[in-house]
């Protein structure tokens, strides 16, 4: 195992001390909890919190600021954050209008989500309203969850809802909306190589030279089928294919993000966006706004996901909407 870490047990603390020291303007971190707040708080508004196993960056950490979350709940690598945690940021972000808990569907997400949910109810009555995302069309249920994972379309959900409770709307609003999105969301990742988790100190998997595995969740799940290693234009079909079977993406603008997991060099995301937007175009899909990029990894696995969000112009123009973090910003 070769990682720029020192004992695999503080991995997550140092990163976050790291990232605190980095960002001083826009976060605010409790090494503590391994809470990511947003530094400059807005009164009034509906409060937004994600959360999840850490080795995913720049989610959810990475999207913690104006216009996104109002915090981040960070777990060990790949492992769910308990409920003490998820209730200390659900308490301290909520100003009365109440506090959304945006939750990918993973066993462990779910459940202590739910559990710090009723905590925070119970002894605080703080109002909470959960989402959760479940777009990854690859396999209906995993070693890790009951139903969809929730993968990329994540990045989606925080983005917009985010906009929505920057400007003001309920928690109501604000939850609808974030179903919306997540309704609306679909996506499928690939894999060329396995990812080693500090704490394990070798791979997740094997994988020949000449492999890969499509499907793949993100903390390294097996996906639908290993084959071997097919040429960019053959995997991007790979990857369009069972996301516009599984829903209709046509009649509307669609979002899309191609993402990479963490070991995958841009040069390479850019030339496999080319080969999905071409196929999209074929396909019907018109694709009004793109990502591209490292937004939702799997530490330093080489691989890529494709998610689409069919929209409207109101989720376009809440897209659009400024946002400051250290993973996304625009329009500020």
């Amino acid at each position: 195992m070769k990682k720029l870490i020192n004992n695999p047990n503080d991995v997550v603390t140092e990163s976050l001390k790291g990232a605190a020291l980095a960002h001083p303007n826009l976060l605010e971190v409790d090494l503590e909890h391994h809470i990511v707040y947003r530094k400059q708080p807005k009164d009034g508004k509906v409060a937004i919190i994600s959360g999840g196993g850490s080795g995913h960056e720049p989610l959810h950490s990475g999207f913690v600021g104006t216009g996104m979350l109002d915090a981040a709940v960070c777990g060990e690598v790949f492992t769910s954050p308990v409920p003490d945690q998820i209730m200390e940021a659900t308490t301290k972000v909520d100003t009365g209008k109440g506090v959304l808990h945006i939750v990918k569907n993973y066993t462990g997400d779910v459940m202590n989500f739910e559990m710090a949910a009723e905590m925070a109810a119970d002894m605080e009555d703080t109002k909470v309203a959960a989402v959760i995302v479940e777009d990854d069309v690859a396999v209906q249920d995993s070693l890790y969850t009951a139903g969809r994972r929730g993968v990329g379309g994540t990045v989606f959900v925080e983005k917009i809802a985010g906009a929505l409770a920057e400007e003001g709307a309920d928690l109501q609003a604000v939850t609808e909306v974030a179903q919306k999105v997540a309704d609306n969301t679909r996506s499928f990742g690939l894999a060329l190589t396995s990812c080693t988790v500090p704490a394990a100190g070798k791979p997740t998997f094997d994988l020949a030279e000449n492999e890969i595995e499509l499907g793949i969740g993100i903390h390294g799940e097996p996906g639908r089928e290993r084959r071997e290693l097919q040429n960019a234009h053959e995997l991007a079909a790979e990857l369009v294919k069972p996301i516009i079977e599984d829903y209709d993406f046509t009649g509307a603008p669609v979002v899309a993000m191609l993402g990479g997991m963490g070991g995958t060099p841009l040069s390479e995301l850019y030339l496999m966006w080319g080969e999905c937007a071409a196929l999209l175009e074929e396909a019907g899909v018109k694709v009004e706004r793109v990502l591209v990029g490292d937004y939702v990894t799997s530490l330093e696995m080489a691989g890529c996901a494709l998610s689409l969000l069919k929209a409207d112009d109101d989720l376009l123009r809440l897209w659009d909407a400024p946002v400051v973090t250290t993973g996304l910003r625009w329009g500020a």
